[in-house]
């Protein structure tokens, strides 16, 4: 067993949540192949974010061509952040472990899907999203925390 040390757990939950928003975003594109349409016809709440951001910013919106580009950049920063903080929980609290990522990954989806991004006008609200796409959004998020975990629990158990 490791001691707890929260520059560590920080920087192991950073590297996780990299990897597991990459990891995330290649699942999504399996599942999008061989699933149902999972669009609503349009933007990703990604985009969306980074559209909100610069058009307070700037009073102006992320251009066509950029949209993209803009939602991996509100996507990687979003795993990081939340792979920061679960490397830091982590550590003191090696009980969120637990499931190998399962429950972290359950977790950010009920928080980010089913709740924050209906909340702040980034998507519908949960009742008016079909089922399907709840599934979806549970099995990414589910590979994400796995992901996550893997990678933690490799770099942390290094030291």
């Amino acid at each position: 067993m490791t001691t707890a040390d929260p520059i560590r757990g920080a920087l192991a939950g950073l590297a996780a949540g990299l990897v597991a928003a990459f990891a995330m975003s290649q699942a999504q594109k399996l599942f999008a192949a061989i699933g149902p349409d999972q669009g609503s016809g349009g933007s990703p709440a990604t985009v969306k974010a980074a559209n909100r951001v610069k058009r307070t910013a700037t009073g102006r919106s992320i251009a066509t061509k950029d949209k993209a580009a803009a939602g991996q950049a509100v996507h990687y920063a979003t795993g990081a952040a939340l792979g920061i903080a679960y490397g830091l929980v982590a550590e003191y609290r090696p009980e969120v472990t637990k499931g190998y990522g399962a429950l972290f990954g359950a977790a950010t989806s009920m928080l980010l899907d089913e709740a924050i991004i209906p909340a702040v006008g980034l998507g519908e609200p949960p009742l008016e999203v079909p089922l399907s796409s709840h599934v979806f959004g549970l099995a990414s998020h589910f590979v994400f925390g796995f992901a996550a975990e893997g990678t933690r629990s490799a770099l942390r158990h290094r030291d």
